[in-house]
């Protein structure tokens, strides 16, 4: 996630993140926001998002948001907190190498989802 980050487009990007993690059945899941430069998502919207079951159940996928700014910071919280007990489990962080640092990974590998 990059830029603006705005109700329309989380939703948007909610859609296909539910859609991957169902066809993918990931153990690990980041949501990376370092990049977004503003946040302008309204509560109700977050309070939504939180309240949804998620798209995988189970304690087998390790969750994270990497909130940089402390206006992200604070709307994770906010998800956490509203989502509980769904996503009360979700680990925040400020960078990504810190989630990398959690799970003693050394040189992550990346691919590109399809």
């Amino acid at each position: 996630m990059d830029g603006d980050l705005t109700d329309d487009l989380v939703r948007k990007a909610d859609v296909g993140m539910r859609k991957h993690l169902r066809e993918k059945n990931p153990v690990i899941h980041v949501v990376d926001c370092s990049s977004v430069v503003k946040f302008s998502m309204s509560a109700e919207s977050v309070r939504y998002l939180a309240r949804r079951e998620p798209a995988i159940r189970g304690v087998n996928c390790r969750r994270f948001f990497v909130m940089s700014s402390t206006v992200g910071f604070g709307m994770a919280r906010m998800f956490q907190i509203a989502g509980n007990p769904h996503y009360d489990e979700v680990t925040i962080v400020r960078f990504l190498d810190e989630v990398f640092a959690t799970l003693a990974i050394a040189t992550p590998n990346f691919e590109a989802l399809e």
